[in-house]
């Protein structure tokens, strides 16, 4: 059967979202245009001119996320798509049961509707999830990889906060009861070892709020935590699919030199098991961070330089 991904029918995203996306990249640097992936319009931000970067955001966080390390990214040329649904691009079908397939079918299709033919990937949360997923299955057009605080590797454990909202039931409880606020999302980021970062940007604030509104996105968001965590994730030991895990032995075939940036106060891994994941890929390096799972809220120019001159 085709891994192929297929588009949906395509669905607007709210107004609400559009209007942020303009407010945050009124004046910046940032190049914003859209391209069609596999029949559908991806959104993208570039930056800068050098060799080329694809990033890919963490789930639930439009690529505007990313636009204070896009900002300080100097000597490459940055890529970073808003994933599909998530933002301003349209939904694909990513089916549970050929979810890994799928992803990697639509970065290849990316990357070729780019004219790409290797290229750096920096992932962040479930956006380094997809960059393993692809670099293991086309190595030969990956030449670099850097990592920011990716769950599912061995040892990881997903935060009680994700494993709440991923619990079929309970995740759609707690949506009613708690709607999407700028309450609500620096609670969540406070959980997630960011405690004070996010609030000195607002425009970012927003648009997470807008993104947690919107429908479209909010689909996209439960798909993934569908495929990668457990539906029995607040008694399982690690809170992910078993399926959804990268393993040991493939971390072993990682043949491409890697960066993880990992933030001291992550609460998806502790140092030791981040440095672990280091020394089962042949060719890592592990940098720690005074940071939790977004390290460039807090250390914007640090970040952007540790991972420009490593795939520069």
């Amino acid at each position: 059967m085709s891994s192929r991904p297929q588009t949906r029918t395509q669905q607007p995203h709210s107004a609400e979202i559009r209007q942020v996306y303009e407010r945050l990249l009124a004046g910046a640097s940032v190049r914003s245009h859209q391209i069609e992936v596999a029949g559908g319009r991806v959104h993208l931000l570039e930056h800068g001119a050098g060799p080329p970067v694809v990033l890919l955001h963490g789930t639930r966080n439009p690529t505007g996320f990313l636009l204070p390390l896009l900002n300080e990214l100097h000597g490459v040329r940055a890529i970073a798509p808003d994933r599909p649904g998530v933002g301003l691009s349209d939904p694909i079908d990513l089916p549970r049961d050929r979810y890994r397939e799928s992803v990697v079918a639509w970065l290849d299709r990316l990357l070729d509707t780019l004219e790409l033919d290797t290229t750096a990937l920096l992932g962040h949360s479930g956006g380094g999830v997809w960059a393993l997923w692809y670099a293991l299955a086309h190595p030969d057009r990956v030449e670099r990889l850097v990592l920011l605080g990716v769950p599912t590797l061995p040892k990881t454990r997903c935060p009680l906060p994700i494993r709440m909202v991923g619990t079929p039931g309970l995740g759609q409880l707690l949506s009613r009861l708690v709607p999407p606020s700028p309450k609500s999302v620096l609670r969540l980021t406070s959980a997630l070892g960011e405690k004070g970062t996010l609030a000195s940007y607002p425009d970012l604030v927003d648009l997470l709020v807008a993104a947690g509104r919107d429908s479209v996105s909010d689909r996209a968001a439960m798909a993934e935590f569908r495929a990668l965590i457990s539906p029995f994730a607040l008694l399982s030991p690690s809170g992910f699919r078993r399926r959804g895990r990268v393993r040991p032995d493939e971390l072993r075939q990682l043949a491409k030199p890697t960066l993880l940036l990992w933030g001291e106060r992550d609460p998806v891994a502790s140092i030791p098991v981040a440095r672990a994941v280091a020394e089962l890929i042949p060719h890592a390096r592990l940098e720690v961070l005074p940071t939790g799972h977004g390290p460039w809220l807090g250390q914007p120019m640090r970040t952007a330089a540790s991972a420009a001159d490593f795939v520069r």
